[in-house]
């Protein structure tokens, strides 16, 4: 799982500013309303487990906190910065789920003992009664872009899978990366399904109505290209084209073909054949 904030622009109309107001500088409003929004991702189907939002001025972890009835000890949860905050984390830990966070620069933990594979123990908390013991693992990642240059940055993450012999520091670095998806998820909202406009409801109660039938339309695109991977397990669900099922099931409402099964049914649909039949490359992303 992945969690992570985004920002949705709301109409400006009085209606609406008193709950979601623009931001200010030194006496001067500017842009539009901002709505935060908070959701759980599921790494590889890329499907909403769980979403929150509120004003853009309270932040990402309140509204990340409304999520973690969601967490369950089946799930590995990845964040960034943003959510490496001690009670925070405790909270994931005490739902029995897993974390691998990359924290903030300011923390750096104190080893508490070196482990085999180059990562260590320590501690976080607050007080003297909420201690969460952690594992540290520190990597040099060096990148070289296409025009030659080449970057390198060191990085930390902590988590409580505290066993080095059964989640090896390499393995969780490389696991890490998969937290990209959150961000394509929200690209596939924004950019994808609003085409980068702003909300259109100008009362509160329409405006939350909004925002849940866009995350539900995108839940059922997601479920439909994974519906489409229906005895096809050696494809994975990073090769379906988040595009081509928007504009499937688009031209299918348009057109109002397709919609209802023939005597047969069949789970794959009009929807999915047409993601299968542009599959994205191996190695590629949209």
């Amino acid at each position: 799982m992945a969690v992570d904030g985004t920002l949705l622009h709301a109409p400006d109309d009085e209606t609406l500013t008193w709950r979601y107001p623009k931001r200010a500088g030194e006496g001067l409003e500017f842009g539009y309303p901002l709505l935060r929004l908070l959701t759980l991702v599921e790494c590889g189907t890329r499907a909403l487990i769980a979403a929150a939002f509120g004003p853009e001025s309270e932040g990402e972890l309140p509204h990340a906190k409304r999520l973690l009835a969601a967490l369950d000890k089946t799930m590995l949860l990845l964040a960034d910065a943003a959510f490496d905050g001690n009670e925070f984390l405790d909270a994931v830990h005490q739902s029995g789920a897993r974390f691998l966070v990359r924290p903030g620069a300011r923390r750096v933990p104190t080893p508490a003992e070196h482990l085999g594979d180059r990562s260590y123990t320590a501690r976080i908390g607050y007080g003297v009664l909420r201690v969460l013991p952690v594992r540290v693992i520190e990597a040099t990642l060096t990148v070289t872009l296409a025009d030659g240059t080449v970057r390198t940055e060191q990085w930390r993450l902590i988590t409580n899978l505290l066993d080095p012999v059964r989640y090896p520091a390499a393995e969780l670095v490389d696991l890490y990366h998969r937290r990209w998806q959150e961000g394509t998820t929200y690209f596939s909202i924004k950019a994808k399904m609003l085409d980068g406009r702003i909300l259109s409801s100008r009362s509160i109660d329409c405006l939350d109505q909004e925002v849940y039938a866009l995350l539900t339309a995108y839940q059922d695109l997601i479920r439909a290209g994974d519906d489409a991977l229906t005895g096809r397990p050696e494809v994975p669900t990073e090769r379906i084209s988040f595009t081509v099922l928007l504009a499937a099931a688009t031209d299918t409402v348009t057109a109002g073909r397709g919609i209802f099964p023939n005597t047969v049914v069949d789970l794959v649909g009009t929807i999915g054949h047409a993601a299968l039949d542009a599959l994205l490359p191996t190695d590629g992303n949209e």
